[in-house]
């Protein structure tokens, strides 16, 4: 698509925030919503790439309801019981007649009414049958957005290249750093102190491991790259512990299965013996 002319499905369900970008679609009266910030993606063509992407999993995995579904939903005003069905009462209140209504489009709207005094007790019945027919009409998804439509054909128009992954909180620099490089600080105890650079990596559950070069024996420049170069060892071994526990979990998963079926065979055996 040419620039300057943007693509209506690009931004559909997403909205721009200062931070990044926010998802929020609603299926079934249920919100998906979730946030993509600029600095977890390394800056905003990334962040809305990856928001791009969950929006176009959401439409494309969960459509709206058929306008016939829609159409099935009782609403708060209904004294039936029966969606799409009326009755028309007569000053005494009685039942006058039974009616079957279906809004099919603005130009078609399909209406049958089924008297008492004629049908007796099956024009309720009648009227109940008349608006299953009308409902096979309504064709159609329910409140469809053009966007929608060409996502789920794949006509959006957001790059099919890379993505980088998502950084974890340890590697997200923040704005108050004045080093650069997320965990590597500048600390000063107190005004003549002359300072020195911290290496910290927080892990979840687990506290935080740091390492501190002092800017009197290594000078400025060499304190910062050792402190650089510790947190890079840091996240190594941080990323390391990580996908060491990962693959115990998954050895261990296995495990379980076999001991759990090992005590149901011995269970099993066990009432043989005893039956």
């Amino acid at each position: 698509m040419p620039k300057g002319i943007p693509n209506p499905a690009a931004m559909y369900g997403i909205y721009s925030r200062s931070w990044g970008f926010e998802v929020s679609i609603v299926r079934n009266g249920v919100r998906h919503h979730r946030l993509f910030g600029k600095a977890s993606y390394g800056g905003a063509e990334q962040a809305l790439l990856h928001a791009q992407d969950w929006r176009d999993h959401i439409v494309r995995s969960m459509p709206p309801q058929t306008r016939s579904e829609r159409a099935e939903k009782q609403r708060t005003n209904n004294s039936t019981g029966v969606t799409g069905v009326f009755h028309h009462l007569a000053p005494n209140g009685r039942v006058r007649a039974w009616m079957a209504k279906t809004y099919i489009a603005p130009d078609e709207i399909l209406r049958t009414d089924f008297s008492v005094a004629d049908l007796g007790d099956d024009a309720q019945a009648l009227a109940i049958q008349e608006r299953a027919r009308q409902l096979e009409r309504m064709t159609g998804l329910a409140r469809i957005h053009p966007a929608e439509e060409a996502i789920r054909m794949g006509l959006s128009a957001h790059a099919a290249g890379p993505r980088t992954a998502k950084r974890s909180k340890s590697e997200i620099t923040r704005r108050n750093n004045t080093s650069g490089v997320s965990g590597v600080h500048f600390k000063t105890p107190n005004p003549s102190h002359p300072g020195y650079w911290l290496a910290i990596t927080y892990t979840a559950g687990k506290g935080s491991v740091s390492k501190a070069f002092s800017v009197k024996t290594h000078g400025a420049e060499a304190a910062k790259s050792l402190a650089i170069a510790e947190r890079a060892s840091q996240l190594a071994d941080k990323l390391r512990t990580e996908e060491e526990a990962l693959a115990a979990g998954r050895e261990a998963s296995p495990a379980l299965g076999r001991q759990s079926r090992g005590r149901a065979a011995t269970a099993s055996g066990a009432k043989r013996n005893n039956g």
